[in-house]
């Protein structure tokens, strides 16, 4: 779910500002999956925006401090949401980890790098959820460490049913700044896009949902 509707469509405006978010309907940018698709979405850019970048910290917090999560430590994904991960830690005053997609071929082969102590109440930080899958097999690693995992935060989704059911099962609740169906409203409203690019988006969302 989101957050804040009016944080969801400030945070889609921002996204939209500085080209984390490109929408071309007519030139399709190609996923690394192979889909060709009218959005491509790199919300690392927001990191070089000082006062984008401390918007999107000090709503990730608000969300946290919104809901009962409580957490003893913030977590981040690999590689997106190490450095928001940090930024909400440092924030909080709470110890900061973070997980690899999968364990290091050398020294110690840590999945998990830093501290983390079972029982621990967690907060996982991601900056996109697709499908899901990359987001929660982080999940998956922390609680094979017997941490508590409270919910993840994340700056943007694309809404997928899949993605929706996959959090569901691994019963992780998820809170996003903003969506596909926000950004693409805020995309009409500022004329970045039009009616009926604004309708191939709409499809292009339904053929990803089937």
């Amino acid at each position: 779910m989101i957050y804040n509707k009016d944080i969801a469509l400030q945070t889609a405006e921002l996204l939209l500002k500085i080209k984390a978010v490109k929408l071309s309907p007519k030139k399709l940018f190609t996923w690394a999956s192979g889909i060709k698709s009218p959005i491509y979405c790199d919300n690392r850019i927001t990191l070089s925006y000082p006062e984008i970048r401390t918007f999107i910290r000090q709503n990730f917090v608000r969300a946290i401090q919104d809901n009962p999560f409580e957490p003893e430590l913030i977590a981040g994904v690999a590689t997106g949401g190490i450095a928001q991960g940090a930024l909400v830690a440092q924030e909080l005053g709470l110890p900061f980890a973070y997980v690899r997609t999968g364990k290091k071929d050398h020294g110690l082969t840590n999945q998990i790098e830093g501290e983390v102590r079972a029982g621990q109440r967690v907060v996982v930080v991601e900056d996109l959820i697709s499908t899901g899958s990359s987001s929660l097999g982080a999940v998956t690693v922390l609680r094979e460490a017997d941490c508590s995992i409270k919910g993840m935060i994340a700056i943007f989704t694309y809404n997928l049913p899949k993605a929706e059911k996959a959090f569901k099962e691994a019963e992780c609740s998820l809170i996003t700044l903003t969506d596909y169906d926000h950004l693409i409203q805020k995309a009409l409203e500022i004329n970045y896009i039009s009616e009926d690019d604004l309708n191939i988006l709409k499809d292009f969302k339904k053929s990803l949902s089937k």
